[in-house]
């Protein structure tokens, strides 16, 4: 009997804990736009010369070589392409 009571004090004090009201926070209702000084990016290759993927102006991966950046669709790219530059770029 003794840990029937237990156990039911022990979840109701559970229950009450979790059901206290969670703190009104006040948030701001429109975001301001962050304007950006950022001009896409032109790459020297229209396609991912490690897999023939369609290059992005907003691709991540970029590598520069001989003053031209390229794109890439990964990291894996991109790291493949540094290893032996000149053979992608006769493609």
């Amino acid at each position: 009997m003794k840990s029937k009571v237990i156990l039911t004090a022990l979840l109701s004090v559970s229950l009450m804990a979790c059901a206290q009201e969670t703190p009104k926070v006040k948030h701001k209702k429109a975001k301001t736009a962050v304007k950006s000084d950022a001009k896409p990016v032109k790459f020297a290759n229209a396609v991912d010369p490690i897999c023939n993927m369609p290059t992005d102006t907003d691709m991540k991966d970029t590598a520069v070589y001989k003053n031209k950046t390229y794109g890439f669709c990964s990291a894996y790219c991109k790291d493949e392409f540094k290893k032996n530059p000149e053979k992608y770029v006769q493609k």
